[in-house]
């Protein structure tokens, strides 16, 4: 217990902190008008799409480096991270090419609403230019977190933040260059961000010293097993909700359904970050214990801390829910924005509960090497929920937002179901590389 709380408050503070800094963002935009926090968070949506991408590496390689530090042959551990390295490099500098130069015939086709889109092409154009820098912080991070280095990527997160946030008070109230100075503000924060983790990585960790290594072409299809599933999910989920939130916006042209589920989720964040910080956690002790073979431990670990991600999200969202007419005020002033946005907060309750497990047991199985599985489920109920309840309680019945978030709701709790009843059956054990 002692080594996951060691791994655990790290990487819970530094799940925190990106959490906060979109808070920040989202305060300090909400003095340029509700249009630049709605469009902002749409972009970030679907800047998700595409990035994702890089997921099909860093996921994969969660699995493969943990299992391996497990075994004690930490060169293919360092193997895994170089071609992980190189990999997501080449892909970030396309996208990045990409989203710099068809920014605009994007948020067209993805059907921007018209209030939004200047506004959100500023932001995409500069924040989706350079998001080669999301494919190599993951890469770097997690190579030290496999090692048991929580600290570090903390560290670099939170210099990175105090950097973001000094930025956005000077590009917003010094030169008022509002969406594009926070944009701005962001990707300097994160260049940081990446220079300190490759340095600190390069100073700590000697796997590069052990001679252990595998054919390359083993170790990336290792890789692309876990990764290429996991990442299919997601991409899959981020298309999902860019659906989603079209439905949203074909609701209202002014945008305020989409700026209501902005400000839940920025609030709702702080509830997420415990559940997605365990499951980190978990997933990294998950590996190491595969690799020693200690099924029975990585069985007892992963139940017990679904328990208590599960009590303290869900008592931490009821208590924003129910203290929402104050907290939502630092945001908008708007009485009927308020209204709606409890509203929501109250239905993420459900959510949270669902969405906890689904990341604890999910991240366990995807770790374990048993990936497909959660891609298959995964697609199956968020295009049956997320998008159909969307477009059924949200468009048909007229329920607007609301509806999107009955939806999604549905979406996490069945979904955690499912992920619950596969690693009770054991299938897990069969699955890993060593």
């Amino acid at each position: 217990m002692k080594s996951f709380i060691k791994l655990y408050i790290p990487i819970a503070l530094e799940t925190l902190c990106y959490m906060l800094a979109g808070m920040v963002d989202t305060i300090m935009l909400s003095t340029v008008g509700d249009n630049a926090v709605g469009a902002v968070g749409t972009v970030n949506t679907y800047i998700n799409v595409f990035i994702i991408m890089f997921h099909i590496i860093s996921s994969g390689m969660i699995a493969v480096m943990t299992q391996y530090i497990g075994a004690k042959k930490i060169g293919v551990a360092y193997q895994a991270r170089q071609l992980g390295a190189v990999f997501n490099a080449l892909l970030g500098i396309f996208l990045s090419v990409f989203l710099f130069s068809f920014s605009e015939n994007i948020l067209e086709i993805v059907g921007v609403a018209p209030l939004l889109m200047d506004y959100a092409k500023t932001y995409l154009k500069i924040v989706g230019g350079f998001c080669f820098l999301n494919a190599l912080i993951p890469i770097f991070s997690s190579y030290l977190r496999a090692f048991g280095y929580a600290k570090q990527p903390l560290i670099a997160t939170l210099l990175a933040n105090i950097v973001n946030l000094l930025l956005n008070v000077v590009f917003l109230f010094v030169f008022h260059t509002g969406v594009a100075g926070v944009a701005i503000a962001t990707v300097i924060s994160r260049v940081l961000n990446l220079i300190i983790v490759i340095v600190i990585s390069t100073f700590l960790i000697r796997a590069k010293e052990d001679k252990q290594r595998l054919k390359n072409r083993t170790v990336f299809a290792q890789i692309i097993k876990v990764g290429f599933p996991s990442a299919l999910e997601t991409a899959l989920y981020n298309i999902a909700m860019t659906l989603t939130i079209r439905f949203l916006n074909q609701m209202d042209e002014s945008g305020f359904h989409v700026t209501a589920r902005s400000y839940a989720a920025q609030i709702s964040n702080f509830s997420y970050c415990i559940g997605a910080a365990l499951a980190q956690t978990n997933a990294i002790m998950t590996g190491w214990r595969i690799g020693t073979r200690d099924y029975e431990a990585c069985d007892k670990g992963t139940k017990k801390v679904a328990c208590i991600g599960i009590c303290v999200a869900a008592g931490l969202q009821a208590f924003f829910a129910f203290n929402s007419n104050y907290i939502i005020r630092i945001f908008t002033n708007d009485t009927e924005m308020i209204a709606l946005v409890k509203t929501l907060l109250i239905i993420d309750i459900a959510l949270e509960v669902g969405r906890v497990t689904n990341l604890v047991f999910g991240q366990a199985l995807k770790t374990s090497g048993d990936a497909l599985f959660t891609t298959i489920i995964g697609v199956i109920f968020m295009y049956i929920c997320m998008v159909g309840g969307t477009w059924f309680f949200g468009i048909h019945l007229n329920f607007l937002v609301i509806g999107a978030y009955i939806g999604l709701a549905s979406d996490e709790c069945i979904r955690a179901f499912f992920m619950f009843l596969r690693w009770q059956s054991g299938k897990w054990r069969m699955k890993g590389f060593i």
